[in-house]
């Protein structure tokens, strides 16, 4: 797997940005408390760059696609994710909107950080259910009113994908491949091998198995104290 494309409900922060419309946001705000954000730790360190946290590549495949079906879309725009499960409070809401935030949703982070370390191609089909709370003449954000209008969004989703998944093919030549590797800021040779182990997955690229092999048979060679 190369390519993610996540689908998401999510709150409009915006007037312009209607329920029922799609965006392809190209930033977060990463709200979240309680979410594991890395799969690095336990010894090894890496700091991937989250500047540009959306594939461009991607994102344009995307957002062809959207506006192939006719719908209204908005490309560009900043995903604030809260940790949830509750909906915001009015004061929240409106404090996001202060920020410049264009949607409000609860699942896009810590994917988002997650795919950019696991050098995966990643974007964001959002699909706006609501006006959060803050929009005085419409009705307060309930769970009957976001599935109304999810449900309405799914078939146009479904016919976006269908449109975008044949686009995403051959190789990839959008920087996402190669975003480990100058992230790992640990010395190899000071990589613990149960951590090492465990990214195999993700460091086998830069760090072939076979100096772990090397490494482990130094450690257990009896001539060494």
């Amino acid at each position: 797997m190369e390519w993610v494309i996540s689908i998401s409900a999510v709150g409009s922060m915006k007037e312009q940005i209607r329920p029922l419309d799609l965006v392809i946001p190209d930033q977060f705000f990463d709200a979240t408390k309680r979410r594991v954000s890395t799969f690095f730790g336990d010894g090894i360190v890496a700091h991937v760059g989250m500047a540009d946290p959306i594939c461009p590549a991607l994102a344009a495949t995307l957002e062809k696609a959207a506006r192939a079906t006719g719908a209204t879309v908005h490309r560009g725009g900043t995903y604030v994710c809260i940790e949830g499960p509750q909906f915001s409070t009015k004061a929240e809401s409106r404090i996001y909107r202060s920020w410049g935030v264009d949607v409000i949703g609860m699942t896009n982070m810590p994917e988002a950080k997650l795919a950019r370390e696991a050098e995966l191609c990643y974007a964001t089909l959002a699909l706006a259910t609501d006006y959060d709370v803050w929009h005085e003449t419409h009705e307060v954000v309930s769970v009957e009113a976001v599935i109304q209008n999810l449900l309405q969004n799914v078939a146009t989703a479904k016919d976006v994908l269908r449109r975008a998944i044949p686009a995403v093919n051959g190789p990839r030549d959008c920087g996402c491949a190669e975003l480990l590797k100058n992230a790992v800021i640990t010395s190899p040779a000071a990589f613990p091998l149960t951590t090492r182990r465990r990214l195999d997955l993700l460091l086998s690229k830069y760090y072939p198995p076979a100096d772990l092999k090397k490494r482990a048979a130094v450690r257990r060679d009896p001539r060494r104290g």
